[in-house]
């Protein structure tokens, strides 16, 4: 099991992108420097009205399927 530790901080503006469709990859920057990509659709449980903004953890096997997301 692979786990990736990351902040986030997307504006509910930025995040109108994601919910329309035009962009459906986020990227982020682990803690220990590694980039990661994941589907934008793992993010609709901690949208606010800000945004989203924290930490997260993201969870998948070897060949990277099974992708979960958690606030950390």
């Amino acid at each position: 099991m692979n786990r990736f530790e990351f902040g986030l901080n997307i504006s509910a503006q930025e995040y109108l992108q994601y919910y329309r469709g035009s962009v459906n990859k986020v990227m982020a920057c682990c803690t220990d420097g590694t980039t990661i990509q994941f589907p934008a659709g793992l993010l609709q449980p901690f949208i606010t009205s800000a945004g989203i903004r924290g930490n997260f953890v993201l969870t998948c096997d070897a060949g990277g399927k099974g992708a979960a997301l958690s606030r950390r």
